[in-house]
């Protein structure tokens, strides 16, 4: 590769063809606005001037113009051409090492969990293994440095949950549960000895991390918990008593972060560790979903579970901790839902190349390629945002707003995308041989959890005004 200042004189050697015409032009009207001769020469004068011109002007072009105009071609073949896979050209705004990094997971989603995908839906089964395979790639806990992570960029982390989310969304709810919930609360959080316990074995995806905040009576309202947290200092333990529902991996989990509170009223996180909490915790799995199949949610039920005092979060006192958890998992969701709704485009847009209703393919009727064209925009438009928060993220200059802009304005779309692609395969929109219904429910639930469309509403609602619609 060049040198830029080698680039640089290079580009000064070339002619300008717009400098060149505008030469040109000048050139030959200053020729039009010569004086007249005496009336004696005046004839002599207007046909020699005449043939100069005539010479001139076809020296100018065989040497000068039409080189130029070649030029002028060569450059058109040469320009830029729109993709509609990446209308806003995204990919000239990663470094190599985000490619590298997302191009290697991609190759790895594609060949191995797409194939497995159908039948873990249809079935609810999620293999353990597949935590081992993404951890042996790097992915887990990937933003975080040290304990066996691989400290990339944030935008790097969000084109790590497109490409999962691109086969399905149970998939990359259990990366992010792991990655931005468990690893991230433990790293943010926690001790160093608590770091050096678990941090290297999530990473390789040998332990397996649950996130227990929402409860049966409260949900959008954190606030109002009623796990309780009661120290005993003859034994030097928390007796924890309550309940946790839709926790993503809870039925597999081997530690779960669950936030309680204490005697004192402040909130609190503990690491549940399954080996050493003993009788009264239970992880029942949830039956009967119609979305994330393809991995296991379930309830943490805790009575009088005893956790050792060491095994307390030290460093998160009160509700910034989770939701400082929370916008992380916000933001890799963000890229995830965009990356669903691109695998609905994708597969609606050759179903209708392929399907001939009325002589010719669906794709040439005109409300075909309106959907398209509005569900590229918005994809498009969405990841440039997704771009912008997290370079500002690794910056630490990004808001909670900034997250749930992003948050709220993907998932819509991209369910809004999703339902639009299902339409456009008719009948079999409904069967998952064509993938799009899968990603139809899973993002029903995408657009539901880490906060509400309306309650990200609500969050954007009081920065604007300064009012809170809600009581917390």
């Amino acid at each position: 590769m060049s040198h830029p200042i080698l680039i640089h004189v290079e580009k000064q050697k070339r002619v300008n063809p717009l400098q060149l015409w505008s030469f040109l032009g000048a050139f030959l009207i200053s020729l039009t606005k010569a004086k007249r001769r005496t009336a004696v020469t005046a004839n002599f004068v207007r046909k020699r001037t005449q043939h100069t011109r005539k010479m001139i002007a076809q020296s100018v072009i065989s040497k000068l113009v039409s080189p130029c105009a070649r030029r002028l071609a060569s450059s058109k073949a040469a320009a830029p051409k729109f993709n509609w896979q990446d209308p806003l050209n995204l990919e000239s705004q990663l470094t190599e090492e985000e490619v590298a990094i997302r191009d290697a997971f991609r190759g790895y989603c594609q060949a191995e969990l797409l194939p497995r995908v159908k039948m873990a839906n249809r079935l609810e089964q999620f293999d353990k293994k597949i935590m081992e395979e993404i951890g042996s790639l790097g992915v887990l806990g990937c933003t975080l440095k040290g304990y066996g992570c691989a400290g990339v960029s944030s935008v790097a982390y969000g084109l790590l949950t497109r490409e999962v989310e691109r086969v399905d969304s149970a998939y990359r709810s259990a990366v992010s549960v792991q990655s931005s919930l468990a690893m991230g609360a433990i790293y943010d959080y926690g001790s160093e000895e608590q770091k050096q316990r678990y941090l290297p074995s999530m990473a390789q995806g040998k332990l397996i991390g649950g996130f227990g905040l929402t409860e049966p009576n409260h949900g959008s309202d954190p606030a109002g918990m009623e796990t309780n947290a009661k120290y005993d200092s003859k034994t030097k333990t928390y007796i924890l008593n309550g309940s946790k529902t839709w926790i993503t991996s809870a039925p597999i989990a081997d530690v779960l972060v669950v936030w309680a509170k204490c005697e004192d009223g402040k909130l609190r996180g503990f690491l549940v560790d399954r080996k050493i909490s003993g009788k009264g915790l239970d992880t029942p799995k949830i039956e009967g979903k119609f979305s994330l199949r393809a991995s296991p949610t379930g309830m943490i039920l805790m009575d009088d579970v005893r956790v050792p005092e060491e095994q307390l979060l030290p460093n998160a006192i009160g509700f910034s901790g989770p939701f400082n958890c929370l916008n992380n998992a916000r933001y890799g969701i963000a890229w995830g839902a965009l990356g669903a709704a691109e695998s609905c485009v994708e597969i609606a847009r050759q179903y209708t190349l392929d399907r001939k209703q009325f002589g010719r393919p669906l794709a040439a009727n005109q409300l075909i390629q309106k959907k398209l064209a509005d569900a590229t925009t918005e994809i498009a438009l969405g990841l440039q945002g997704c771009l912008q928060v997290g370079r500002l993220k690794d910056q630490k200059l990004h808001t909670p707003e900034m997250i749930s802009l992003l948050k709220r304005n993907n998932t819509g779309k991209s369910l809004d995308i999703a339902r639009q692609m299902r339409d456009m395969l008719g009948g079999n929109g409904i069967s998952d041989e064509y993938h799009v219904i899968r990603h139809v429910m899973n993002l029903e639930s995408v657009i539901t959890y880490e906060g509400t469309h309306d309650i990200h509403a609500l969050i954007l609602g009081r920065a604007i005004t300064g009012l809170a619609a809600f009581a917390n």
